[in-house]
């Protein structure tokens, strides 16, 4: 597994990076300061990755970078910044970052940035442009508008929550359309894409040509705009005067999570922006509320790994299938896809069971909403480790990998009892 290594002051966003970095199939290391930066640089394998923060306790990523050079270490640094108009241009201009990730958006950029970059020593799993197999009857209704909307040219706005699959129904609309043989240019609203400095007393300032190169670019086709609620409200503007003033012959497809309407309602996102981005608009539920569509997209991946590697197809038992279908997906199908990988790459078998099964149950941010959804699930996870094991204690601590104390704990916290 590719080492990944964090250079981050702060330790709860370490955590959370090292979290989503474990979860993808990665191997991060943690430090919080240049010298333990350096110290750990000097241990990192070919293919390695590092992500840092702007500003340490003992200096600047420009500073670990120029070090990284004059030791003569070619690992590529991802930078993470917190303003994209100052910050990241200066970091990637001038400081030797190869890219950069906003920290407010980590967890819907890091991922995705660090595989860019990161050597392909294992096998990557990625969502690409296809819609994934589904049953669920919302997902049949998403289907037939996707078909409906792809049959005009109105803007549209793809509503969903992060890692649920958006990006994918928007590049549908695009490959159905009567524009899919024309340009198509995909733009992050919170990425390095839109890095630049926009003077309002200046129409022709950077990030206006940079924007209006966007719709140049695509003249006749498509542009997606992912994550279109980080737009800042400077950019909101410039993208409103050209598609008010300039009327581009293209079609804007924009991906947003459900924050958005809130934001027009806080004014934070322009309102006839808005109204001339959503002419049509598609939700996409939330996989926790189409739990009937979890066995077929996981082992959707299962064939995918088994394809890229040569290995095996794996499966997953009942035990595993309900143990998937209790969680309460904070992350979607992008988590579903990173807990499939990290199940069958540790899975000693062929085939998967809910033992091998490891989901993200400490994240701070999470606790109050999922503690009845965590709590179902561990329980359900001890009944079958003690199932499994004929209620051998011993056995079923250690398929849980937690000490004989603590089971007896939780066997008397949930009345659990041998029938």
């Amino acid at each position: 597994m590719n080492k990944i290594l964090i250079v981050d002051a702060s330790a709860p966003d370490g955590r959370i990076m090292a979290g989503l970095l474990t979860r993808a199939g990665y191997d991060p290391v943690v430090t919080d300061c240049i010298e333990a930066g350096k110290v750990e640089a000097a241990k990192l394998p070919p293919g390695a990755v590092i992500v840092t923060s702007m500003r340490l306790s003992d200096g600047t990523a420009k500073e670990f970078i120029n070090w990284l050079k004059t030791e003569g270490y070619k690992f590529p640094v991802i930078a993470i910044v917190d303003n994209l108009n100052t910050d990241a241009v200066d970091v990637m201009r001038g400081g030797g970052a190869v890219d950069v990730v906003q920290r407010l958006a980590i967890d819907k950029q890091l991922i995705e940035t660090v595989e860019k970059y990161a050597k392909p020593e294992h096998v990557v799993l990625t969502l690409g442009n296809q819609l994934l197999p589904r049953k669920s009857e919302v997902w049949q209704k998403i289907e037939e508008k996707i078909t409906a909307i792809a049959a005009t040219n109105a803007n549209a706005i793809i509503f969903g929550e992060c890692g649920s699959g958006k990006e994918q129904v928007a590049h549908q609309i695009y490959l159905n359309s009567s524009r899919e043989q024309k340009p198509i240019t995909i733009v992050d609203a919170g990425g390095a894409a839109l890095v630049g400095r926009h003077n309002p007393e200046n129409e022709r300032s950077e990030i206006y040509n940079r924007i209006e190169g966007y719709f140049q670019k695509s003249a006749g086709g498509t542009i997606i705009i992912k994550n279109v609620h980080l737009l800042t409200f400077e950019k909101q503007s410039v993208l409103l005067h050209i598609l008010e003033t300039e009327h581009p012959d293209v079609r804007v497809i924009c991906t947003a999570e459900p924050d958005l309407l809130k934001m027009i309602t806080e004014k934070t996102f322009r309102p006839n922006l808005f109204f001339i981005l959503r002419q049509s608009d598609i939700a996409v539920p939330p996989l926790k509320e189409t739990t009937e569509d979890i066995p077929i997209i996981a082992d959707f991946f299962l064939k995918r790994y088994a394809a890229q590697t040569g290995k095996q197809r794996k499966h997953l038992d009942a035990s595993a299938i309900k143990a998937l279908k209790l969680y309460p997906w904070p992350g979607n199908v992008r988590e579903l896809k990173d807990i499939v990988l990290f199940a069958v790459i540790h899975a000693k078998g062929d085939t998967i069971t809910a033992a091998d099964i490891s989901f993200n149950l400490s994240d701070a941010s999470l606790i109050e909403d999922l503690h009845m959804s965590q709590q179902a699930l561990e329980k359900y996870k001890i009944e079958d480790a003690l199932t499994r094991t004929g209620w051998i204690k011993s056995q079923a601590a250690k398929l849980l990998k937690i000490s004989r104390t603590t089971l007896d704990y939780k066997i008397k916290q949930y009345g659990l009892s041998q029938s």
